[in-house]
């Protein structure tokens, strides 16, 4: 039986480099798939910072919640901070408002295979970064609700509202692009099966080694 995230965690902090880059072994491909719908050409980098900052960051980690969740609160923050860097006017960036589609117009670096998901990746790209984060989360990486939350520092109640929003929005999106009745159904009604299909062709030849 595979140690869990808990158990790898206390071994690495108690000296194990086995277990420290098992967890990095287990997590990395779920953090590069983070940022590949969302910034473009820098995921790579923002994924490797990700993993710097858990490091710098571990000793303070007191173990409130998932380690998953707290790994992925940390890509959240590089994520913000990776926009900021590059806003003219970062005092006044607001991620609920203002969408990756804004922030990087380059095409997304997830490819889908089929017409529903392409449309599904650009209505992601163009909603407001708050809740694209939220509904990847969500769909692409099997998150509740309440681990939803600890990643992103939201009560649980504000987490919900946040991901119900997001899907209204979603499909208000779905709506405007949608090149056919056909595509438009398909994606607004079957989102887990087109999570479950994207998510294992989102990382194509990239792992962590």
């Amino acid at each position: 039986m595979q140690p869990d995230d808990r158990e790898e965690l206390a071994a690495w902090r108690a000296g194990d480099r086995g277990a420290g880059k098992a967890l990095f072994e287990r997590h990395y491909g779920a953090v590069a798939r983070f940022f590949r719908n969302k910034a473009g050409d820098a995921w790579a980098e923002l994924t490797q910072r990700t993993f710097l900052a858990l490091l710098e960051t571990l000793p303070r980690y007191r173990g409130d919640g998932t380690f998953r969740g707290y790994l992925f609160g940390i890509a959240y923050r590089q994520l913000l901070r990776h926009y900021r860097e590059r806003a003219r006017d970062r005092d006044r960036l607001d991620f609920g408002t203002v969408s990756a589609a804004d922030l990087d117009p380059s095409p997304s670096a997830v490819v889908g295979e089929r017409e529903h998901e392409q449309v599904l990746l650009t209505c992601l790209r163009r909603l407001p970064l708050d809740y694209q984060v939220i509904l990847e989360l969500h769909y692409w990486e099997d998150m509740s609700a309440r681990e939803c939350g600890e990643a992103l520092d939201l009560p649980l109640g504000t987490a919900k509202t946040r991901l119900r929003r997001g899907r209204q929005l979603l499909e208000r999106e779905l709506t405007a692009i949608a090149s056919g009745q056909d595509a438009l159904t398909r994606t607004s009604t079957r989102l887990d099966e087109w999570a479950r299909a994207l998510r294992a062709r989102a990382l194509p030849d990239t792992d962590g080694s």
